[in-house]
């Protein structure tokens, strides 16, 4: 009948598939506050255009970078954004009254 089928495997299966970890579909990442965890890889493999699966961002990592070389802020000015409170954890709770 030509029915495409193949395993059902568990995420712990999936984790433990050598073939997979040999085509970079399942990939360890080093995180700097998670540690090393496992997450899908590039699924689209091209020859002359390789990839690098990272780690996600730590909240607020790349603000002062885009506060500079998107919004074009100078350091000034980042130092008046931060200190008013808009950048980083609420004070305090917000309330709905």
């Amino acid at each position: 009948y030509d029915i495409p089928c193949g395993p059902i495997l568990s995420m712990k299966e999936l984790a433990e598939d050598q073939s997979l970890r040999e085509t970079g579909t399942i990939v360890e990442v080093d995180h700097p506050t998670r540690g090393k965890y496992l997450t899908v890889g590039n699924p689209i493999k091209l020859s002359d255009s390789p990839t690098e699966v990272t780690r996600s961002p730590l909240l607020g990592e790349h603000t002062d970078e885009i506060l500079r070389e998107v919004l074009g802020f100078d350091e000034r000015r980042i130092g008046e954004v931060r200190d008013s409170g808009a950048l980083g954890a609420a004070r305090r709770p917000l309330t709905t009254e």
